[in-house]
């Protein structure tokens, strides 16, 4: 289904434990907000795989209203300039979260056999296999340098032709505004 939205994904950084609220405070302003959550296996609550940040579709030549909300340190990117999120990526996080499937936070990898899931609840999805024996299946957050995993059967993945426009050599700023 085509986007329709002309603004794009951002990752937003935010200071720790603040979340949800800027999560709320960004939407309760009208943006579209995203916070991945998963549920901690030591404790019933639900928490974001890698706290601290929370992605958002915005028209980023006015960010000002989003920098001035309580809570938000600024926008990830490269330098100074925020770094658009590619769709795919959030519906790929999106699917995870939806999925039901055990997740738990990962490093960041940036080498690896490219997958698309061909069966499953996640049928669709494109990522990252990190060991084709045990069936780990990565997500690659491309923008925040990290990644969530699943662990899937190896009959449900196919090799992709997914292809990152990220370079090796760009490095991300999570400092700047």
């Amino acid at each position: 289904m085509p986007d329709s939205n002309p603004h794009s994904w951002f990752a937003i950084r935010v200071k720790g434990n603040r979340d949800q609220v800027v999560s709320s405070a960004l939407s309760g302003r009208g943006y579209e907000t995203f916070l991945p959550t998963h549920k901690d296996p030591r404790s019933s609550a639900k928490r974001p795989p890698h706290p601290g940040y929370v992605l958002s579709r915005l028209d980023v030549l006015h960010r000002v209203p989003v920098l001035v909300i309580p809570g938000v340190v600024c926008f990830v990117g490269i330098g100074n300039s925020p770094r658009p999120i590619p769709d795919e990526e959030v519906e790929s996080l999106r699917q995870v979260a939806k999925s039901g499937l055990p997740v738990k936070p990962e490093k960041y990898f940036a080498a690896g056999d490219k997958v698309r899931i061909e069966s499953g609840p996640l049928a669709g999805t494109v990522g990252t296999v990190l060991d084709w024996k045990s069936g780990v299946f990565v997500v690659p957050i491309h923008f925040l340098q990290r990644s969530v995993s699943v662990r899937l059967p190896a009959g449900w993945l196919a090799r992709s032709s997914h292809d990152p426009t990220r370079t090796t050599d760009e490095r991300l700023s999570t400092g700047h505004r």
